[in-house]
């Protein structure tokens, strides 16, 4: 694993991931096929659809019938990755994802780009904090919350070949750079990004940079946070979790989610169970989205590395 996080934006967007490695993988596997709800220009695939007519279809704002069509698709035979904002990725289709896809055993991607604050100045009606944990009720699914490009490639590869509906949520812009490009990914598994004695600091998604960010703010202060990339939600790593809340003694979780049901649920839901240690979160609270800059939006539901540190002294408090 190459770890390159030095707190610096990435050089390639998402959507630069989406426009090379669809079309790789269409091009290798002859049964994947390409489903977008009018978007394809916001996700980068526009110029590849139009020249690939047979391999992408435009569904139009009509997201729930497009996971109707994937399902079928995949009980054809095929391999359906299909794409909305993740709003209408989650929330609009779950019923079809549930019945049509999960329930009839039909494997499709579900893309959600720009998730939580991510959606910025789409606003509040664009802004699903729930996602994650829409999802993960649904029997057999596979959640994961992706943090830069390097491991949107890696996790788009496996995704077209495993069991279930995958859902993928991803911002389309810029990320900070985390992880080298010659990193591996197994679904399912997390990372261990830093080591420490203190405190266990559980992050997804756009939060992980937040994570390792706080985890400097701490050493500074003389506190040893481990960090761990929970990217995969659900199947979550219960090994590497229990593994590093034994050696610290308390977790605080962070991610870009409503803590209800997100990955603050699943982590709290596994260890209260097993090895039960003081929890803190940050997470948007019981609250619904809002117009803004994404930074502007960090600060206003707390997801920011201060908030991190505040809630691993908290946690420490509580041992």
């Amino acid at each position: 694993m190459s770890i390159v996080y030095n707190g610096s934006n990435d050089s390639k967007t998402f959507k630069d991931v989406f426009s090379t490695v669809i079309p790789q993988l269409c091009e290798k596997d002859p049964d994947v096929v390409y489903l977008d709800a009018d978007l394809m220009s916001c996700i980068g695939m526009l110029k590849w659809a139009e020249n690939n007519p047979d391999r992408a279809i435009n569904c139009g704002i009509a997201e729930a019938n497009m996971v109707g069509i994937a399902s079928g698709m995949a009980s054809a035979g095929m391999k359906p990755i299909v794409h909305s904002f993740g709003i209408f990725a989650s929330r609009r289709v779950f019923d079809q994802a549930f019945l049509s896809a999960g329930y009839a055993k039909n494997d499709i991607t579900v893309i959600g780009s720009d998730p939580g604050v991510c959606a910025a100045f789409n606003g509040g009606t664009h802004m699903p904090f729930e996602d994650t944990a829409i999802y993960r009720t649904l029997p057999g699914a596979t959640v994961m919350d992706v943090c830069d490009t390097a491991m949107l490639a890696a996790v788009l590869e496996q995704s077209k070949d495993r069991a279930g509906v995958k859902y993928i949520r991803v911002a389309r812009k810029n990320s900070v750079k985390v992880y080298g490009d010659d990193t591996e990914f197994e679904i399912g598994k997390g990372k261990l990004l830093k080591e420490g004695n203190d405190v266990l600091i559980v992050a997804s998604g756009i939060m992980v940079a937040k994570a390792l960010e706080a985890a400097k703010l701490l050493e500074a202060e003389g506190v040893s946070a481990a960090v761990v990339d929970m990217f995969t939600v659900k199947p979550i790593d219960f090994e590497l979790l229990v593994q590093w809340a034994e050696k610290t003694g308390c977790a605080v979780v962070a991610e870009n989610h409503n803590k209800i049901g997100g990955l603050c649920g699943a982590v709290c839901e596994f260890l209260a169970s097993r090895h039960p240690v003081p929890v803190e979160f940050v997470a948007v609270e019981d609250e619904f989205g809002e117009v803004g800059p994404q930074d502007y939006l960090e600060k206003r539901f707390g997801l920011t590395a201060e908030h991190i540190v505040e809630s691993a002294k908290m946690a420490i408090s509580r041992k």
